[in-house]
């Protein structure tokens, strides 16, 4: 194999993580946590936080924050579960690129 045949497939690999990753960037996940949603981009930006408010008490507020913890850790889970699964294949084992 010569060195251009080589920088073509380097080249070809470089751009097919390139377009998985822009397309779990622009995804959105969503956290799901009793009466909280959470939704973030594939970058872990929070976009959106809905509360059921008709489940909610005013004495409820520190549950309300734990609820909101939970769900952006879920939706955080999701987005690192979908990049390795996606960008697993070009690391081969070598975890933390992305």
């Amino acid at each position: 194999m010569n060195i251009q045949t080589m920088m073509k497939q380097a080249q070809k690999l470089q751009n097919d993580m390139l377009k998985e990753k822009k397309q779990i960037d622009e995804k959105i996940f969503e956290g799901h946590s009793s009466f909280v949603t959470i939704k973030m981009k594939g970058t872990k930006e929070v976009t959106e936080v809905k509360i059921d408010v008709d489940s909610l008490e005013k004495e409820d507020i520190e549950m309300l924050q734990d609820m909101i913890l939970v769900a952006v850790n879920d939706a955080n889970h999701q987005i690192d579960e979908e990049t390795e699964e996606k960008m697993g294949k070009y690391t081969k084992g070598m975890p933390g690129l992305f």
